[in-house]
């Protein structure tokens, strides 16, 4: 028979863990590794978490989704929203009718957090294209709020994602956290070092955002060059680069943000690597900066 000491101490230890944690990002892995032996090797490497792999997982199924995430100690950052909300509408009808028993899953394995990237132009007017994207992301956000989830919209900071249609929609940490409030309670922003950096903007805007706002982060490092020359897939390892990520990490401590950190090194993990270092090379560069922003996890 169990006592109830051991009980208590067994339900103690099983308690989710609180404070940032690293979550292993397939940019360090390059899907070399699938899930969920993915999730075996961030635990084996050391993360704190891994991101969740939809498909995969609800594949696997929720019983030994959990199950493994509670063996390994690990805890779930994020997954993607699996709903278009920007296509037609037909398209994003069936997807929002899926989406009831995908949030039942997400928030049964304990993530409970889904991300989109906001269109940053658009072919059509971005007034027009906010009407249609308030209304869908506003049906999404009930369904999600029923299963105790969160939307992160991620915006692009980089000159070449406004530069690809002739209407600039939102592409500011500020303007996205002001979409996100338009929506829903349950909606936020995704806080990525790198889009962060490439929009101008500041430590005051995530404090501003606050800790309800900001869902999940992303995290690279970014060279010095002139806007016209950036692109997506040339980012470092945190520590390598010119963002301000010890003020960023500050900022991040100051309002008690407490979830996923996904080392996104887009371009930087090399081809011949594999997926155990590239894993540890994100992982040990992104606690460095961090230590240095004391915050210990």
């Amino acid at each position: 028979m169990i006592s109830a000491a051991s009980l208590a101490a067994s339900q103690l230890h099983a308690a989710p863990s609180t404070g940032m944690f690293l979550a292993l990002n397939n940019a360090l892995i390059g899907n070399k590794v699938q899930w969920p032996d993915s999730a075996r090797l961030a635990a084996r490497v050391g993360f704190g978490g891994i991101d969740l792999n939809l498909n995969a997982a609800m594949k696997e199924g929720l019983e030994p989704t959990r199950s493994l995430m509670e063996s390994l100690k690990l805890r779930l950052s994020f997954c993607s929203l699996p709903v278009n909300v920007t296509g037609a509408e037909d398209v994003y009808q069936r997807g929002l009718a899926g989406l009831e028993e995908v949030a039942k899953f997400v928030s049964g394995v304990g993530c409970g957090r889904m991300m989109m990237v906001l269109p940053t132009s658009s072919e059509t007017p971005a007034d027009e294209l906010r009407k249609m994207l308030k209304e869908r992301l506003t049906a999404v956000a009930e369904i999600l709020a029923r299963n105790n989830c969160r939307l992160g919209l991620e915006p692009l900071g980089p000159l070449m994602f406004r530069t690809r249609a002739p209407h600039v929609f939102i592409w500011k940490t500020s303007d996205a956290v002001a979409f996100a409030k338009e929506i829903g309670p349950n909606i936020g922003i995704v806080l990525d070092s790198w889009h962060w950096h490439h929009s101008g903007s500041t430590t005051n805007d995530i404090i501003q955002a606050g800790k309800s706002r900001i869902v999940t982060i992303h995290l690279s490092d970014a060279a010095k060059m002139p806007p016209e020359d950036v692109k997506d897939n040339q980012r470092l390892l945190p520590g390598e680069g010119v963002i301000d990520l010890v003020g960023f990490f500050r900022a991040l401590k100051q309002i008690g943000y407490e979830d996923g950190v996904s080392p996104e090194v887009l371009g930087r993990i090399p081809a011949s690597m594999s997926a155990e270092e590239g894993a540890k090379l994100g992982l040990d560069a992104s606690l460095a900066v961090m230590r240095k922003a004391g915050i210990a996890i």
